[in-house]
């Protein structure tokens, strides 16, 4: 599967959200394979954040356009032509999406209906994953894990806003691009995915290493949580392998498919906190009891025996693994605050030679 990334060489490859997390980790992997990178972003949603701290404006083609302006993007993928796309573009915070819906509807589920727009009247040959989430499914806690048949839905705006993207999505392949030969699109569910260069409010990785960097105290209020901890490498590779598969096998048009951990992987909050405990100096926390303002669930938990079946995908990274991968990245940036693209480099290198 490795020598399969060759095939990115010289290949144009749009990428949606590339400023935040995931989508700078991707654009540089990208970027290292010898892809001609573009990427579409509204602004630059953190400060600091992982893509100016690797320089990567300076690295590959930026469009600053908000996804909702279908007539700016429209000029983007017509002019570009590319040959891949992924879009990761979001409002991806629960918590922000009770206090801005309108935003979340318009950025995940606009946004996303604008980006089958524009897939729909490309003439040159595209490959398109789309990313939504493990939040996309109607969220009854179930054991066994989510397939990708179960039902979509959501108890709060974000979730409700993906399960319609997905909707749309799902609309849009059936009434259109089934029907054309020129594109394939797959739909990709990831979940909680953690690594460094995260930087969004109330993620527990951030505001430890935050803290921790600061000597203080980390307040910790779902301690028994558990989810399906993922390095970003881990999800990242799952959507680049869909999109290796889809190029190869027409039969996979139009499928969703789940990158998340093994179904025993689910670890406690206070797991994490233990983990890194071991590669940081000082770490201290306090569990704190907090009513609950909001709906926040308790257990998400992806079953991606699909993805293993069909796509030969599976994380590479154990638990251990991903927390020390993530912890440090931190690390380098607190102590040394310098050469953060050689350093991502590195992780994704190291990630490359684990690839299973």
């Amino acid at each position: 599967m490795k020598k399969d990334l060759k095939i990115f060489k010289n290949k144009r490859v749009l990428i949606t959200g590339h400023t935040g997390f995931k989508g700078s980790w991707l654009s540089l992997w990208f970027k290292n394979l010898g892809a001609n990178v573009m990427g579409i972003s509204k602004n630059v949603p953190t400060k600091p954040s992982h893509f100016e701290l690797i320089n990567l404006e300076n690295k590959i083609k930026n469009k600053f356009v908000d996804i909702t302006n279908l007539k700016e993007l429209k000029k983007i993928f017509i002019n570009f032509k590319p040959d891949y796309v992924f879009h990761l573009a979001a409002q991806s915070l629960v918590k922000k999406s009770y206090k801005e819906p309108l935003l979340t509807y318009n950025s995940n589920t606009i946004g996303t209906l604008n980006i089958m727009e524009c897939l729909k009247e490309l003439k040159n040959n595209c490959i398109a994953v789309i990313i939504t989430s493990d939040k996309s499914y109607k969220n009854l806690e179930i054991k066994r894990g989510y397939k990708e048949d179960d039902v979509l839905g959501g108890f709060d705006p974000y979730s409700s806003s993906k399960a319609s993207a997905e909707l749309i999505i799902q609309t849009y392949y059936k009434s259109y691009l089934a029907k054309k030969k020129n594109i394939r699109i797959g739909i990709a569910r990831a979940g909680n995915v953690i690594g460094g260069g995260d930087w969004s409010e109330d993620r527990l990785i951030p505001d430890c290493m935050k803290s921790w960097a600061q000597n203080k105290k980390v307040l910790i209020r779902s301690p028994n949580s558990t989810r399906p901890w993922q390095h970003v490498l881990d999800a990242l590779y799952g959507y680049i392998t869909l999109s290796i598969y889809l190029k190869k096998n027409s039969k996979l048009n139009g499928q969703a498919f789940n990158f998340g951990p093994s179904l025993n992987s689910n670890y406690k909050v206070l797991d994490v906190l233990k983990l890194a405990k071991k590669s940081w100096n000082k770490v201290f926390w306090k569990i704190i009891k907090e009513r609950k303002k909001v709906y926040e669930s308790n257990l998400l938990k992806l079953n991606s025996l699909k993805a293993k079946s069909i796509l030969k995908w599976s994380c590479s990274l154990s638990f251990k693994e991903t927390v020390y991968f993530a912890t440090e990245w931190y690390k380098h940036f607190y102590n040394k605050k310098k050469n953060m693209y050689d350093f991502s480099t590195k992780q994704i290198d190291l990630y490359s030679q684990k690839i299973k």
